[in-house]
Protein backbone atom coordinates (compact mmCIF):
# COMPACT_ATOMS: atom_id res chain seq x y z
CA UNK A 1 0.00 0.00 0.00
CA UNK A 2 1.51 3.52 -1.21
CA UNK A 3 2.12 6.39 1.62
CA UNK A 4 -0.94 8.72 -0.27
CA UNK A 5 -3.88 8.78 1.97
CA UNK A 6 -7.05 10.46 0.53
CA UNK A 7 -8.28 11.27 3.91
CA UNK A 8 -5.02 12.93 5.20
CA UNK A 9 -4.75 14.85 1.80
CA UNK A 10 -7.79 16.41 2.48
CA UNK A 11 -7.34 16.95 6.43
CA UNK A 12 -4.32 18.66 4.98
CA UNK A 13 -6.28 20.70 2.78
CA UNK A 14 -8.83 21.78 5.58
CA UNK A 15 -5.90 22.81 7.93
CA UNK A 16 -4.82 25.06 5.37
CA UNK A 17 -7.99 26.57 5.14
CA UNK A 18 -8.43 27.19 1.06
CA UNK A 19 -11.05 26.16 -0.96
CA UNK A 20 -10.90 22.77 -2.14
CA UNK A 21 -13.73 19.76 -3.70
CA UNK A 22 -13.51 16.53 -2.78
CA UNK A 23 -14.46 14.31 -6.17
CA UNK A 24 -15.99 11.19 -5.86
CA UNK A 25 -16.47 8.08 -8.28
CA UNK A 26 -20.28 6.81 -7.67
CA UNK A 27 -20.57 5.07 -10.69
CA UNK A 28 -19.35 3.46 -13.98
CA UNK A 29 -20.17 1.76 -16.69
CA UNK A 30 -18.24 -0.39 -19.73
CA UNK A 31 -14.73 -0.07 -19.90
CA UNK A 32 -13.36 2.55 -17.83
CA UNK A 33 -9.88 2.96 -15.41
CA UNK A 34 -12.09 4.85 -13.05
CA UNK A 35 -13.08 2.65 -9.79
CA UNK A 36 -16.17 3.37 -8.39
CA UNK A 37 -15.43 5.42 -4.89
CA UNK A 38 -12.01 6.20 -5.74
CA UNK A 39 -11.78 9.95 -4.16
CA UNK A 40 -9.55 12.82 -5.23
CA UNK A 41 -9.23 16.02 -3.92
CA UNK A 42 -9.45 18.93 -6.13
CA UNK A 43 -7.92 22.37 -5.21
CA UNK A 44 -8.42 25.91 -6.09
CA UNK A 45 -5.15 26.10 -7.60
CA UNK A 46 -6.34 23.71 -10.60
CA UNK A 47 -4.30 20.24 -9.33
CA UNK A 48 -5.90 17.06 -8.99
CA UNK A 49 -4.27 15.05 -5.72
CA UNK A 50 -5.63 11.66 -6.30
CA UNK A 51 -6.49 8.79 -8.70
CA UNK A 52 -9.84 8.51 -10.29
CA UNK A 53 -9.04 7.56 -13.51
CA UNK A 54 -7.56 8.41 -17.24
CA UNK A 55 -6.96 12.22 -18.89
CA UNK A 56 -10.36 12.71 -19.79
CA UNK A 57 -11.63 11.71 -16.37
CA UNK A 58 -9.51 14.38 -15.20
CA UNK A 59 -10.46 17.00 -17.59
CA UNK A 60 -13.67 17.21 -16.76
CA UNK A 61 -13.32 16.82 -12.81
CA UNK A 62 -10.89 20.19 -12.77
CA UNK A 63 -13.38 22.01 -15.13
CA UNK A 64 -16.63 20.93 -13.16
CA UNK A 65 -14.33 21.23 -9.82
CA UNK A 66 -13.63 25.02 -10.26
CA UNK A 67 -17.02 25.95 -11.23
CA UNK A 68 -18.80 24.08 -7.93
CA UNK A 69 -16.13 26.31 -6.03
CA UNK A 70 -17.38 28.90 -7.41
CA UNK A 71 -21.10 28.52 -6.69
CA UNK A 72 -20.42 26.38 -3.87
CA UNK A 73 -22.68 23.66 -4.35
CA UNK A 74 -22.43 20.33 -4.79
CA UNK A 75 -22.54 18.61 -8.26
CA UNK A 76 -22.88 15.21 -9.86
CA UNK A 77 -21.03 15.15 -13.31
CA UNK A 78 -21.06 12.34 -16.03
CA UNK A 79 -18.13 11.92 -18.40
CA UNK A 80 -18.94 9.36 -21.71
CA UNK A 81 -17.67 9.06 -25.06
CA UNK A 82 -18.69 11.63 -27.54
CA UNK A 83 -20.73 9.51 -29.98
CA UNK A 84 -22.60 8.44 -27.14
CA UNK A 85 -23.69 12.39 -26.19
CA UNK A 86 -26.77 13.76 -27.55
CA UNK A 87 -27.17 17.02 -25.15
CA UNK A 88 -24.80 18.28 -22.55
CA UNK A 89 -27.44 17.56 -19.58
CA UNK A 90 -29.11 13.70 -19.20
CA UNK A 91 -32.58 13.08 -18.92
CA UNK A 92 -31.44 12.57 -15.20
CA UNK A 93 -30.85 16.22 -15.11
CA UNK A 94 -26.94 15.67 -14.75
CA UNK A 95 -24.16 17.76 -16.38
CA UNK A 96 -22.53 15.87 -19.37
CA UNK A 97 -18.43 15.97 -20.74
CA UNK A 98 -17.47 14.38 -23.39
CA UNK A 99 -14.45 12.22 -23.61
CA UNK A 100 -12.43 11.04 -26.66
CA UNK A 101 -10.75 7.98 -24.67
CA UNK A 102 -10.46 5.30 -26.37
CA UNK A 103 -11.66 2.88 -23.56
CA UNK A 104 -15.55 4.15 -24.06
CA UNK A 105 -16.39 3.84 -20.98
CA UNK A 106 -18.65 6.25 -19.25
CA UNK A 107 -17.71 7.79 -15.20
CA UNK A 108 -20.59 9.81 -12.93
CA UNK A 109 -18.16 11.70 -10.23
CA UNK A 110 -19.46 13.49 -7.29
CA UNK A 111 -18.03 16.92 -6.50
CA UNK A 112 -18.40 18.30 -3.05
CA UNK A 113 -17.00 21.57 -2.42
CA UNK A 114 -15.40 22.48 0.70
CA UNK A 115 -14.65 26.12 1.99
CA UNK A 116 -14.37 27.29 5.18
CA UNK A 117 -16.68 30.10 6.61
CA UNK A 118 -15.44 33.94 5.71
CA UNK A 119 -13.46 35.62 7.85
CA UNK A 120 -14.82 38.65 9.57
CA UNK A 121 -11.97 41.15 10.20
CA UNK A 122 -12.94 44.09 12.90
CA UNK A 123 -10.52 46.83 13.05
CA UNK A 124 -10.49 48.74 16.90
CA UNK A 125 -10.79 47.91 20.72
CA UNK A 126 -13.88 49.71 20.81
CA UNK A 127 -17.41 49.03 22.62
CA UNK A 128 -18.94 48.26 19.30
CA UNK A 129 -16.28 46.00 17.88
CA UNK A 130 -15.93 44.00 20.84
CA UNK A 131 -20.14 43.33 20.25
CA UNK A 132 -19.65 42.78 16.72
CA UNK A 133 -16.63 40.05 17.54
CA UNK A 134 -19.34 38.22 19.71
CA UNK A 135 -22.10 38.41 17.56
CA UNK A 136 -19.70 37.17 14.19
CA UNK A 137 -18.68 34.21 16.42
CA UNK A 138 -22.36 33.47 17.35
CA UNK A 139 -22.98 33.73 13.07
CA UNK A 140 -20.20 31.16 12.81
CA UNK A 141 -17.91 33.13 10.99
CA UNK A 142 -13.94 33.31 11.11
CA UNK A 143 -12.56 36.29 13.23
CA UNK A 144 -9.74 38.88 13.20
CA UNK A 145 -8.88 41.15 16.10
CA UNK A 146 -6.00 43.69 16.34
CA UNK A 147 -3.40 42.63 18.88
CA UNK A 148 -4.38 43.37 22.53
CA UNK A 149 -8.12 43.97 21.26
CA UNK A 150 -10.47 42.45 23.77
CA UNK A 151 -12.25 39.51 21.94
CA UNK A 152 -12.73 35.99 22.26
CA UNK A 153 -9.92 33.77 22.24
CA UNK A 154 -10.08 31.78 19.13
CA UNK A 155 -9.88 35.16 16.97
CA UNK A 156 -6.68 35.40 15.06
CA UNK A 157 -5.05 38.31 15.83
CA UNK A 158 -2.99 40.71 13.58
CA UNK A 159 0.11 43.55 14.26
CA UNK A 160 -0.95 47.17 13.99
CA UNK A 161 -3.14 47.85 11.06
CA UNK A 162 -1.17 44.86 8.91
CA UNK A 163 -3.97 42.26 7.94
CA UNK A 164 -1.61 40.67 4.54
CA UNK A 165 -0.95 37.68 6.79
CA UNK A 166 -4.40 36.57 7.24
CA UNK A 167 -4.61 35.70 3.30
CA UNK A 168 -8.13 37.91 2.55
CA UNK A 169 -9.87 36.82 -0.48
CA UNK A 170 -13.11 38.49 -1.70
CA UNK A 171 -15.68 36.71 -0.05
CA UNK A 172 -14.47 37.75 3.54
CA UNK A 173 -15.57 40.85 5.36
CA UNK A 174 -13.52 44.17 6.83
CA UNK A 175 -14.92 46.35 9.16
CA UNK A 176 -13.30 49.76 10.64
CA UNK A 177 -14.71 49.96 13.95
CA UNK A 178 -11.79 52.27 15.49
CA UNK A 179 -13.94 55.18 16.61
CA UNK A 180 -11.31 57.83 16.64
CA UNK A 181 -8.20 55.63 16.69
CA UNK A 182 -6.14 55.86 13.79
CA UNK A 183 -9.53 55.84 11.35
CA UNK A 184 -7.77 56.69 8.29
CA UNK A 185 -4.64 54.34 8.75
CA UNK A 186 -7.41 51.25 9.46
CA UNK A 187 -9.35 52.20 6.83
CA UNK A 188 -6.77 52.17 4.24
CA UNK A 189 -5.62 48.88 5.77
CA UNK A 190 -9.39 47.80 5.25
CA UNK A 191 -9.55 49.24 1.58
CA UNK A 192 -5.97 47.84 0.34
CA UNK A 193 -7.10 44.19 1.40
CA UNK A 194 -8.79 41.71 -1.63
CA UNK A 195 -12.24 41.71 0.28
CA UNK A 196 -15.23 42.87 -1.56
CA UNK A 197 -16.88 44.76 1.41
CA UNK A 198 -15.97 47.40 3.72
CA UNK A 199 -18.13 48.93 5.85
CA UNK A 200 -16.94 51.44 8.77
CA UNK A 201 -18.76 52.21 11.97
CA UNK A 202 -19.30 56.20 11.38
CA UNK A 203 -20.91 59.11 10.00
CA UNK A 204 -21.41 59.97 6.37
CA UNK A 205 -19.79 62.93 6.89
CA UNK A 206 -16.96 61.38 8.37
CA UNK A 207 -16.49 59.03 5.95
CA UNK A 208 -16.71 60.99 3.32
CA UNK A 209 -13.33 63.53 5.13
CA UNK A 210 -11.39 60.27 5.21
CA UNK A 211 -12.26 59.12 1.74
CA UNK A 212 -11.30 62.48 0.29
CA UNK A 213 -7.74 62.23 2.00
CA UNK A 214 -7.50 58.62 0.88
CA UNK A 215 -8.47 59.47 -2.96
CA UNK A 216 -6.14 63.05 -2.57
CA UNK A 217 -2.92 60.15 -1.52
CA UNK A 218 -3.54 58.34 -4.96
CA UNK A 219 -6.47 55.07 -3.80
CA UNK A 220 -7.82 54.34 -6.76
CA UNK A 221 -11.65 54.99 -6.87
CA UNK A 222 -12.78 51.59 -7.40
CA UNK A 223 -11.31 50.66 -4.06
CA UNK A 224 -12.91 53.47 -2.37
CA UNK A 225 -16.13 52.65 -3.80
CA UNK A 226 -16.07 48.92 -1.88
CA UNK A 227 -16.34 51.09 1.25
CA UNK A 228 -20.38 51.26 2.69
CA UNK A 229 -20.41 54.00 5.69
CA UNK A 230 -22.07 54.11 7.77
CA UNK A 231 -22.34 50.22 8.37
CA UNK A 232 -25.22 48.38 9.12
CA UNK A 233 -29.03 48.23 8.16
CA UNK A 234 -31.16 50.71 9.27
CA UNK A 235 -33.12 49.18 12.13
CA UNK A 236 -33.00 52.95 14.82
CA UNK A 237 -30.14 50.70 16.49
CA UNK A 238 -28.61 53.02 19.50
CA UNK A 239 -26.29 51.11 21.87
CA UNK A 240 -23.39 49.07 20.77
CA UNK A 241 -25.05 45.44 20.94
CA UNK A 242 -28.04 46.93 18.68
CA UNK A 243 -25.28 48.94 16.21
CA UNK A 244 -23.15 45.80 16.00
CA UNK A 245 -26.15 43.72 15.07
CA UNK A 246 -26.94 46.15 12.56
CA UNK A 247 -23.64 45.48 11.09
CA UNK A 248 -23.85 41.43 11.26
CA UNK A 249 -27.49 41.76 9.81
CA UNK A 250 -25.59 43.68 6.34
CA UNK A 251 -22.44 41.60 6.26
CA UNK A 252 -25.38 38.25 6.83
CA UNK A 253 -27.25 39.83 4.22
CA UNK A 254 -24.35 40.33 1.89
CA UNK A 255 -23.23 36.25 2.23
CA UNK A 256 -26.68 35.17 1.44
CA UNK A 257 -27.21 37.17 -1.74
CA UNK A 258 -23.78 37.10 -3.10
CA UNK A 259 -24.02 40.56 -4.18
CA UNK A 260 -23.59 44.31 -2.89
CA UNK A 261 -26.96 44.84 -1.81
CA UNK A 262 -27.25 48.07 0.16
CA UNK A 263 -30.37 47.30 1.87
CA UNK A 264 -31.28 50.93 4.67
CA UNK A 265 -28.49 52.84 5.88
CA UNK A 266 -27.20 52.71 9.70
CA UNK A 267 -28.05 56.01 11.70
CA UNK A 268 -26.14 59.06 11.08
CA UNK A 269 -24.78 58.85 15.12
CA UNK A 270 -22.41 55.80 14.95
CA UNK A 271 -19.44 58.12 14.81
Amino acid sequence: MGSFDIFDTIDQQRRAGRPFCVATVVRTADVTSAKAGAKAVVTEAGEILGHLGGACVKRAVLSAGQMALEAGETRLIRVKPSEKVVSLTDADGTQVFQSGCPSGGTVDVLLEPFELPPMLVVFGDTPISRALAAHAVLAGYRLALPDGADGPPEAARFAGNDISALLLGPRDFVVVASQGTQDLACLRAALESPATHVSMVASRRKADALIAKLAAAGMEADRIARLKSPAGLDIHAIDPQEIALSVMAEIVQWRNTGRNTQGGEADENHA
